[in-house]
Order: structure tokens, then C-alpha cells, then sequence
């Protein structure tokens, strides 16, 4: 199943305190989670945010997506780590695009030339035997 970066809240009513947990992407926000990599203190001024670096570059290395709040926290603390990954990504796709591309350039239509074919061929004559 997918890993996914998100919050998790705790704290005071009306005095919030979030983790910034990994866990399973169907997971409830309170629910189950694999990793605690930072928390995320909104009231304070100015909020204040610690991450673990190491671990989360780990997991967003090995493809955890994240959500749209700690995306914006990332950024707001490690410029670029997420971008850079997504522009790695996105020219890596781009790259596989063309090459697909160039390659059936080359090729007709396979529907069509099956077709073709098909018309070209000489139709065999059946024989029935009698028994």
C-alpha cells in the first residue's frame, strides 16, 4: 500500500500540536502510523516546525507522497527537496515519452497494417472430405 507524509493532531482543544507521521495512505489522521518525523507547533510566534532531515528524505526518496499542509512545511524548512525530486521525476517521464515516441514513428499503425496484411494474403481453399 502507498506511505503517505501527513498530520497527525494532538494537544488542547483549541491549542493544537501536530505530528508529522508516515503511515499507510487509508489510515485515519489519529490512526495508525509508522514513523514519527516532526511536529509542527502552529500557535507559537512564529510557528514553529522540527523535522528530522535524514528520515525525511528517506521517505520521500523511496516515493512517500505527501500532503498538501506538510509539502509546505518541507519546502518552508528544506527548500527544494521536493521540487527538485518532482522536476527529476517529471524529466525522467518526458525522456521516456520521446524515446516511445521516436519508436513508433518508425511503425505504422499495427491495427492498420494487420489489416493489410491480412487483405494481401491469398485465401486458402477448403476441401471437404467425404467420409
Amino acid at each position: 500500500m502507498a506511505v503517505t507524509l501527513k498530520l497527525s493532531r494532538g494537544g488542547k482543544p483549541h491549542l493544537p500540536i501536530y505530528r508529522i507521521v508516515v503511515s499507510e495512505k487509508g489510515t485515519k489522521r489519529d490512526g495508525k502510523f509508522i514513523e514519527i518525523v516532526g511536529q509542527y507547533y502552529p500557535h507559537s510566534d512564529p510557528a514553529r516546525i522540527t523535522l528530522k532531515e535524514d528520515r525525511v528524505r528517506h521517505w520521500v526518496s523511496v516515493g512517500a507522497q505527501t500532503t498538501e499542509i506538510v509539502r509546505n512545511l518541507i519546502e518552508r524548512t528544506f527548500p527544494g527537496l521536493i521540487t527538485e525530486r518532482e522536476k527529476h521525476a517529471l524529466s525522467k517521464l518526458q525522456a521516456a515519452r520521446k524515446k516511445r515516441k521516436a519508436r513508433l514513428a518508425g511503425k505504422p499503425d499495427a491495427k492498420k497494417a494487420a489489416k493489410r496484411e491480412a487483405k494481401k494474403a491469398p485465401k486458402k481453399k477448403t476441401v471437404k472430405k467425404k467420409a
